[in-house]
């Protein structure tokens, strides 16, 4: 095999290795994996404005303390990026004079959040969750639209795009 004939299998082999690396970060980043960026103040100090997120779109259902992406409808008319409070079937409800959440009678350990909620939104009673549906907050309670807003209120489970896995940003690393 003659020099030239040896140069251009290795540029066949290396453009073969690079179209194959191409299409396979195409395909998982399309059906697996979503990339978004943090816009706003309503998860610090968790996430932070400009934060870039990776999302798994793969997992099937969330739980408490998911931070989570969804595209529901709400009255601001964008993607949220929110904390799964509750899941279909438990019961949300407010302490006023704290600030603290709780669930099913529990009140919350969020060691997570910015500060104690001093507002609720209007939420002045307790909410059973429907099943199907989840109830989201933000870290920055004070500074966050979420499930207590009727302008975004429960968010129904479809409407969930995936889990935060991954942030990579100004502000460090953050594994969920």
């Amino acid at each position: 095999m003659t020099n030239k004939a040896k140069n251009l299998e290795t540029v066949y082999d290396i453009a073969s290795i690079l179209l194959t690396a191409v299409i396979a970060v195409g395909i998982i980043f399309t059906f697996f994996f979503k990339i978004s960026v943090v816009s706003g103040e309503s998860m610090e100090n968790t996430l932070h404005n400009g934060d870039n997120l990776i999302i798994s779109s793969i997992t099937p259902e969330v739980s408490y303390g998911d931070v989570v992406v969804v595209s529901q409808p709400n009255g601001y008319e964008k993607v949220l990026i929110k904390r799964v409070i509750a899941v279909g079937g438990q019961t949300v409800e407010f302490d006023h004079k704290t600030g603290k959440t709780i669930v099913d009678g529990k009140v919350l350990d969020e060691p997570y959040i910015k500060e104690a909620a001093k507002y609720t939104y209007g939420m002045s009673h307790r909410y059973v969750v429907p099943q199907g549906k989840i109830f989201v907050m933000g870290d920055n309670r004070n500074h966050s639209a979420d499930s207590r807003d009727i302008r975004v209120g429960m968010i129904d489970e479809d409407y969930v795009m995936g889990k935060v896995v991954y942030k990579f940003g100004d502000t460090g690393l953050f594994n969920s």
